[in-house]
């Protein structure tokens, strides 16, 4: 019996072709490096802390100098910030000194490319008025709060073993900042390690026992930086370098005029962290925040940030925070979007 050839379908035919065009576009699409310059989106994290750079998230003019639309995510620490960076969900973050560290240490591929301040005195140590606190040797069975793997709580550590004093001593309970606040009001803790606005608030019923500053003037200076996920960054210069810029102007306006209690800007930080405005003013006050120059300079990019990463990350080895060290701190850390906001 014969053969029969089956006849073309013109139909298959089109569908074949459209397929066959359409393939490309579809991969490029799910590639994870060209979808993400093609969609000039970015999902950033940030947390409470009073600082000029949340007047800025409010202006929009980040949003209208890069055409980018950005989605701002608030957590309540920077452990959370780091989780949301790992889950692949966040590109760009805000946190301190020691979840940095921690993260680095775990292998995660960030870049920490810009200081967003030196915590100075804006970090400190209260005691709840009438427990019979003094100092951090007379932290020895009480009940401690702190975010957990937060610069504070790094802090917390370190003056702790200044004192004698290990974590056992201590009952440590890892709460963010408004569980911390709700935890003061309630009397369920002795003393805080924290920061503006709950730190303003624990103020007026506690006593200041040592700031982040006392701390760093032994040897052990904290700061908040913004990292970014090192793959979005190579496909996102342009907007890392405009952004660079933007917190650098911002930060250079309110260092020449510290803002008053009732301007406009005081109001907008206020707003996105919660703050009572009466209380900005100070609050912005407690921090440093270094301008451009000083931030490509070897006190913070150009070494500085790597040698505080390195070193903050053997001291949470050794309390038993981190289960290794990465070989080299310094991968972590990038002075390229500043350089080229200089020029």
């Amino acid at each position: 019996m014969d053969s029969v050839r089956p006849r073309s379908n013109p139909r298959r035919s089109v569908v074949r072709t459209l397929l066959t065009a359409l393939t490309p576009l579809v991969l490029g699409l799910l590639a994870p490096g060209p979808a993400w310059a093609a969609e000039k989106s970015v999902t950033f994290a940030h947390q409470d802390m009073v600082v000029p750079f949340r007047a800025l998230m409010a202006s929009g003019a980040i949003e209208k100098a890069t055409g980018y639309t950005v989605t701002w995510r608030k957590f309540g620490g920077g452990g959370d910030v780091i989780r949301a960076m790992a889950s692949g969900n966040v590109q760009i973050g805000e946190a301190g000194s020691s979840p940095i560290a921690a993260a680095a240490s775990q292998g995660l591929d960030i870049q920490l490319f810009w200081i967003l301040d030196e915590i100075a005195d804006a970090e400190q140590l209260v005691a709840r008025n009438g427990t019979g606190i003094q100092s951090v040797s007379d932290l020895r069975g009480k009940t401690v709060a702190v975010p957990f793997v937060s610069t504070s709580h790094y802090q917390l550590i370190a003056a702790l073993a200044d004192a004698g004093l290990s974590q056992k001593d201590v009952t440590i309970l890892n709460m963010r900042p408004p569980e911390i606040a709700a935890a003061w009001e309630r009397g369920d803790i002795d003393a805080t390690f924290i920061w503006d606005p709950v730190l303003a608030r624990v103020k007026k019923s506690g006593t200041v026992v040592m700031s982040a500053g006392d701390i760093a003037r032994k040897g052990k200076a904290t700061f908040d930086g913004l990292v970014v996920n090192r793959a979005w960054a190579a496909q996102n210069r342009d907007f890392l370098v405009t952004l660079v810029k933007l917190i650098a102007a911002e930060d250079t306006a309110y260092g020449a005029k510290p803002w008053a209690a009732g301007s406009p800007k005081v109001k907008a930080v206020a707003k996105i962290t919660g703050a009572d405005p009466a209380e900005v003013p100070a609050s912005l006050a407690s921090y440093r925040f270094p301008a451009l120059d000083a931030q490509a300079s070897p006190a913070w990019l150009g070494g500085g940030a790597a040698k505080a990463l390195t070193e903050t990350a053997e001291f949470l080895k050794a309390q038993g925070r981190v289960q290794a060290l990465a070989p080299d701190y310094g991968r972590f850390v990038t002075g390229d979007y500043v350089a080229a906001a200089r020029k």
